[in-house]
Parts: structure tokens; sequence; C-alpha cells
């Protein structure tokens, strides 16, 4: 009988931890992270997180912890039934000028792991709007610019680019970006637009979650509230061409490295003349001290077949890229190109425009 007691009370203590380890998790926000863009100095800030107590169980908030005194929380102090909404609201003092970033942990159930909701913005001595032209409508929204391009990053860099975003309507909206491929992370401050007032888009591109060098093209799509619809209107076309990183090289290194010389790098193909078909040759000489490797070989357009008889030359070794321009595609190209990779570090890009009369 001892026996069966220890057993059943061993289970009871297993499923009190796991509901301790998971009231965490059982809670969910409607946005966890909330931006809320310009703030006046010294004008405090107050922000609602809409969420869900989404378990089997009833919860109880047993603490709320803030990464400052400079925010402070309201939660509910009764039980919250499962299910139930709720909701939790905090106040920014914004006493300290510049950006911020915010975390309130929310400890429910006995857990000693919080449920963190963040908060951030820039505290600035007056509120501006970005002044310049929005030409594109994107959906119910009107940008800056639709296209965004990271040219000449290098494996390790993580630039950033911004779009400013219009809300045309009569309506707040709440901004997403939507399809965004792993390399690409997005930030929309602030989280909510009121009519009428501006905000931002800002993309930063982790060149590490890229894995060929070369150009990578993508489309994201601009929408204006959570669970909006992907649709052609709302598209923002992103291009990086990602380049090795030669950083690190000592002079010595340099002076040992390889150099890619190309008899041309504007092949004029001539006139089609009635011919479905223009072929061309350009030379690649290393000209360096070391091995030359062409790691990467792209058409940047269509229109082009290519063809590289070598990729690894010696010192004063040579290689010939031949190439195709097919008239029917070329036609509805404006400049057709050839993008080159290689090792040499002061010239590790080569673009090759080719022409047709």
């Amino acid at each position: 009988m001892k026996r069966n007691i220890i057993k059943i009370s061993l289970s009871l203590l297993f499923c009190s931890l796991t509901t301790l380890q998971t009231s965490a998790q059982n809670i969910e926000a409607k946005s966890q992270v909330i931006n809320v863009g310009q703030v006046m100095f010294r004008q405090p800030v107050t922000v609602d997180y809409e969420l869900h107590n989404r378990s089997n169980h009833a919860l109880v908030i047993d603490n709320v912890r803030t990464s400052c005194g400079c925010t402070t929380v309201e939660y509910p102090l009764t039980t919250i039934r499962s299910d139930e909404f709720f909701t939790v609201r905090t106040v920014f003092d914004a006493k300290q000028m510049g950006h911020f970033t915010k975390q309130i942990g929310i400890y429910a159930n006995g857990s000693k792991k919080p449920y963190i909701l963040t908060l951030k913005g820039v505290v600035v001595e007056e509120v501006t709007d970005f002044v310049g032209d929005y030409p594109y409508q994107l959906g119910d929204l009107l940008t800056d610019q639709n296209a965004i391009e990271f040219d000449d990053v290098n494996r390790g860099d993580r630039p950033m680019a911004k779009i400013h975003i219009l809300n045309n309507t009569e309506q707040p909206v709440q901004p997403v970006i939507m399809h965004l491929p792993d390399y690409l992370q997005a930030e929309i401050s602030p989280s909510e637009i009121r009519a009428g007032r501006s905000g931002e888009v800002i993309l930063t591109l982790d060149t590490r979650q890229i894995p060929d060098f070369g150009l990578k093209q993508t489309k994201v799509y601009l929408g204006s509230r959570p669970g909006d619809k992907v649709a052609t209107n709302k598209e923002i076309s992103i291009s990086a061409l990602l380049l090795p990183n030669f950083n690190d090289l000592s002079d010595a290194q340099l002076a040992l490295a390889p150099k890619i010389q190309l008899s041309t790098t504007s092949l004029n193909l001539g006139s089609f003349n009635g011919k479905k078909k223009l072929k061309g040759e350009i030379d690649i000489q290393n000209t360096g001290k070391s091995t030359l490797d062409i790691s990467h070989v792209e058409m940047m357009t269509i229109g082009l077949q290519i063809s590289l008889n070598t990729t690894k030359l010696k010192p004063g070794e040579y290689a010939k890229l031949k190439i195709t321009a097919v008239e029917k595609d070329l036609r509805l190209v404006q400049n057709p190109r050839i993008l080159m990779i290689s090792n040499d570090p002061n010239n590790p890009k080569v673009v090759i425009d080719i022409k047709t009369e």
C-alpha cells in the first residue's frame, strides 16, 4: 500500500511541476513586442498588451517584474479562467532620451520561468514625421520605395535598409511584413500607425543565413494588419549581392593573392539581323601569385547562356568564358549582365555588360 501511495504522490508532483513549467507557455500575446515609435521626452506612454490564457486551467499571475524602474505595470489580480482574454497595461516614464528596449516578465501559477513582453521605441525632444514623397501604394498603405538593394555585402555583415510608410486610411493600422525569408528580419515602428501618420520598416539582412555567394533575390509583402492576405499590389522586391570577406588578410597575404584580369568587361555581340542567337568569348587570366578560384558565375538577367571551361587558374593560366545571347529572351531585358565572383581580394566581384545592336 505504501508503495502505491508513493507512486501516486510522485505522479501528482510530476503533474504539478509540469503545470508550473508550462504556465508561461500557456500565455499568448496578440503582440509580444510592441514598438511605440517616437515618444516625447518626459511624456509617459501607456501600452496595453492583449493576452490570452490558452490553457485548460485557470491562471493566476503571481508577480510581474520589469527590466527597470522606468516602467510600471498593471495586471489582473483575480483568477483568469481558461481561454479567457486579459490585459496587461504598462506605463513608460520617458525620462531618458534615446532608443529604449524594456522587458516585462509575467510569472504565473508559481512558475519560475516568465512570459516576456517587450516595449521598444525612442524618446525624442520633438516628434517628426518623414517629409519625403510616398510614390508607391502597397495595398492600403503608401511607401517611399518598393524595392531594396543590399549591394556588395560581405559574409558576416548585417546591413539595414529603411522604408517609410504613410497610413493614408481613416483607421489605425498595424503593418506587417509577410513572407520574410530566414535571412531577413523586419521591425516596424511604431507597431500601430494612426490615420494620417507615418511610420517606418527597418529591414535587416543577416548574411550568415545566406548559404551561397552571388545575387539573392526575393519578394516580401506589406500588409496593413496581422493576418492580411498576400497580393502582388503589396510586393516589395529585395535583392542582396553577397561577396567573400577578405578584411582579415594581412599585407603579406594580399601580396601573394590571385588577381583576375578579363579581356573585356563590356562585350558587344553585334546585331542579330534575323539570327536567333549571337555568340562571343571573353578570356580570363590569373595575373596574381596564387591560385584563382572563380567560385560563382551567373546571369543577372534572362536571355543569356554561359559556359566556363575551368574555375581554378594557377598563376599565369587562362580560362575562356563563352557567352550566347538568345534574341527572343534578350529583347525583354534592358541591361543584360553576367556576375562573376572570385577569391581576388582586390576585385572579388566582376560584372560583365553584354551589348547587342
